[in-house]
């Protein structure tokens, strides 16, 4: 029987399409975001392998526009699970999926047929956009896919799209961002570099630390929605927060910022103890990491209302309740569906993580279930808990990786 003839990942119509994009999206881009293209003019005919930090929901459209022609970008699961739209993206840029906080030996093999074929390849190695305005955790099997890949690396630099369009919020304020090539690594270069060396050297290329008063950011909703980046209260522990405008308080005690123009923070008729929303988040991950998780199991840390749905992975999302309680305890989350808890036991599940700004997946029993709340849900706390439990339970009570 005559084989298959395999088809081509890359097609004529995704440089049009690019060609399109960069036509309308460039000027869109200097309105809305303030943002600053630096051509890679050093590109010539090479392809690439390109690493980029994440800060912004537009990022791989800022990295598109630096370089001539297509551009192949990793994306999550969720981007190719909605129906006719999900057809739609793959048709018109063909983005690899890959699942994330998981090993995807699919993934790793749609690239090295794509880099086969001549193409370009972007990826953010975090995996996730930022929270805290400094560059996350960096996968380190980006290094072993680098180097299977043998493509000369990019490292793009992003910086001011946390004052422009924080992950935590809704809007996106009047400021000035810009996007660059920090460093080219050759692959004769990072051939005869170890994996440690190679992994450090995307790090720092990539680090970007927006936890300073750099430029004005302006919005008349400056601090709108924070509570779906922090949990933790400096006064008193865990707790919830609400905002309005440009401030956050805790319903706890009360305890009220305002988040300024600078993205500085300040106490509102008291001393806050943190200058920028990226020491808070370092604070709260440290508490966390202090956090005595057994004192939670029978009674939950939170409970809220949520909707639950099923990803039919690379089809679509099938609902399971659209008014469930979910519970988040020191070894499980639960979730109510038709009065019949549905139990996710740390133990037995294999990633938790947050998708855009705050929806949740749990990867449990070869099952993709999605958790979606209201516009002040806190998605991250279920991921930080989580990859806590995991860290202790494998006596790494030092662990830092919270899952982001």
């Amino acid at each position: 029987m005559a084989q298959t003839k395999k088809k081509p990942w890359m097609r004529f119509r995704h440089r049009v399409v690019r060609n399109i994009a960069f036509a309308v999206l460039y000027p869109y881009s200097r309105v809305k975001y303030g943002f600053h293209v630096e051509k890679f003019r050093e590109q010539g005919k090479r392809q690439y392998l390109i690493l980029f930090n994440h800060q912004t929901a537009f990022d791989q459209f800022f990295v598109g526009m630096a370089f001539r022609g297509p551009v192949y970008y990793l994306a999550s699961e969720d981007l190719f699970s909605n129906g006719w739209v999900s057809s739609l993206i793959r048709w018109l840029v063909a983005p690899i999926p890959i699942k994330k906080q998981a090993t995807d030996i699919a993934a790793v093999k749609k690239c090295m047929a794509v880099a086969k074929e001549g193409g370009t390849i972007a990826i953010a190695p975090e995996g996730n956009r930022t929270y805290s305005g400094k560059t996350e955790y960096i996968n380190p099997a980006i290094v072993p896919l680098a180097k299977k890949l043998g493509l000369p690396i990019v490292l793009y630099r992003l910086e001011g799209g946390y004052g422009v369009q924080p992950r935590w919020s809704d809007g996106t304020r009047r400021g000035n961002m810009r996007g660059y090539v920090s460093e080219v690594i050759e692959p004769e270069e990072y051939a005869a570099m170890t994996v440690e060396q190679l992994q450090a050297r995307i790090e720092e290329g990539l680090y970007v630390n927006e936890g300073v008063a750099d430029g004005v950011f302006r919005h008349a909703k400056r601090a709108e929605y924070l509570e779906r980046a922090m949990y933790v209260c400096p006064t008193c522990g865990l707790t919830t927060f609400e905002s309005h405008g440009n401030e956050i308080a805790c319903k706890g005690c009360g305890l009220t910022v305002e988040y300024g123009m600078d993205k500085r923070l300040a106490g509102v008729g008291c001393e806050f103890p943190f200058a920028f929303t990226t020491d808070w988040y370092a604070y709260q991950q440290a508490f966390v990491h202090r956090l005595d998780l057994t004192a939670y199991t029978e009674t939950p840390m939170y409970r809220e209302r949520v909707r639950l749905s099923e990803v039919i992975l690379q089809e679509r999302k099938h609902l399971l309740s659209e008014n469930s309680e979910i519970a988040l305890y020191g070894d499980r989350i639960t979730v109510n569906v038709a009065d019949a808890p549905q139990v996710f036991r740390f133990e037995d599940t294999s990633a938790v993580t947050v998708l855009g700004r705050n929806k949740l997946n749990i990867y449990y029993d070869g099952h993709v279930y999605q958790v979606k709340g209201d516009k002040r849900f806190n998605a991250l706390k279920y991921v930080n808990m989580f990859y806590h439990y995991k860290n202790v339970s494998r006596g790494d009570t030092c662990g830092e990786f919270l899952g982001l």
